[in-house]
């Protein structure tokens, strides 16, 4: 049987933060709010990898309370400002589409396993060129459930023509780790994402695209 690499997309394939925290402005000002999100700083860029309302939260929490329904409010002005500029700035990670190849000239089975919604990834990576490189792309409203509810990602692997047994995720936070763990496969987290990744007992930690193949297959064999 194949093996299946099943990919997390924003902070792991691609740094999506620029053009995130530009939409999560625009939804910021909209809210009334003098709160914003900066990509100079680190945590901001972090954040922005965690989805629309952290961002919003954290936008909020630069100028006062943080107030749920206000976040709520806020979401969906985000999701269409993200899908009016959704790849300017948006860069893959040195080496990423480079691995990605290398696992498809040997035969692997590849797969995005993401929470940005569907039609916000598929314009991405269509903007991007690439939605052709992976046989599977489940996002956050594909499914009633999404990660780490563990059908997110087995969905993604049968999508993919895999097998769960043979299959690795490679992602970036702990939402990625817990996906794992409830459905009992091996899990490699990046480090250059700009995560807080102690305690998160991954099965690996990946620095650099080029040893991808390397850690694959020293998990799955």
């Amino acid at each position: 049987m194949k093996r299946t690499v099943i990919f997390d997309l924003d902070g792991t394939l691609a740094d999506t933060s620029a053009d995130l925290i530009r939409a999560a402005n625009v939804a910021l000002a909209g809210l009334g709010t003098t709160g914003r999100l900066d990509h100079g700083v680190p945590e901001d860029r972090a954040t922005a990898l965690k989805g629309g309302r952290a961002m919003l939260r954290l936008g909020l929490s630069k100028a006062g309370a943080v107030d749920e329904a206000v976040v709520d409010r806020g979401y969906r002005p985000l999701l269409d400002a993200y899908d009016r500029d959704v790849a300017s700035e948006t860069r893959f990670y040195p080496g990423a589409l480079d691995a990605v190849e290398r696992l498809l000239g040997r035969g692997d089975r590849v797969g995005i396993c993401t929470n940005k919604p569907e039609g916000l990834a598929e314009k991405l990576l269509a903007a991007l060129g690439v939605r052709d490189r992976f046989h599977s792309l489940v996002g956050a409203d594909t499914l009633p459930v999404r990660k780490p509810d563990p059908l997110h990602y087995t969905e993604t692997v049968a999508r993919a023509g895999g097998d769960v047994g043979r299959s690795v995720l490679i992602g970036d936070t702990k939402t990625d780790r817990d996906t794992a763990t409830a459905v009992g496969v091996p899990c490699v987290l990046v480090t250059f994402a700009g995560h807080d990744l102690s305690g998160l007992a991954a099965e690996a930690m990946l620095d650099d695209y080029a040893d991808l193949e390397q850690v694959v297959d020293g998990l799955l064999g």
